[in-house]
């Protein structure tokens, strides 16, 4: 039997770019469904803002607060407000960058986009 010293080596050598573009994989969808739940939020609030007849800039505002953790800008808040009876509508775009490079390759540029509907009262 020939000796098998080097092996294991090549078998870790072989599986290591995988399990990384795996960990990599999975931390970019955490940081996309992290984005994505934070923008939700930030809409709801500033549209509840909106349902009670608050100014525009104030509700982006409110959505700008709401959305700190990744860096939300006023350039991202549409602010569609209308009279009481009518609906409020809120809308956020958030562009995404991959940490894995391969994925933002194949996939390419990402751009999030929540719309918040609320009746003002």
């Amino acid at each position: 039997m020939k000796s098998e010293k080097g092996q294991s080596l090549v078998e870790f050598a072989l599986i290591v770019p995988v399990l990384v573009f795996l960990l990599l994989g999975i931390m970019d969808f955490a940081r996309i469904f992290h984005a994505y739940l934070t923008i939700d939020h930030a809409g709801r609030e500033a549209a509840r803002a909106a349902s009670i007849g608050k100014d525009a800039a104030t509700i982006t505002n409110i959505a700008v607060d709401q959305g700190a953790s990744i860096g939300l800008k006023t350039t991202n808040v549409t602010v569609s407000t209308g009279s009481s009876g009518t609906n409020a509508k809120i809308t956020i775009h958030y562009p995404i960058t991959f940490l894995t490079p391969m994925i933002g390759n194949i996939v390419g540029p990402l751009n999030l986009k929540d719309t918040t509907v609320m009746r003002v009262e």
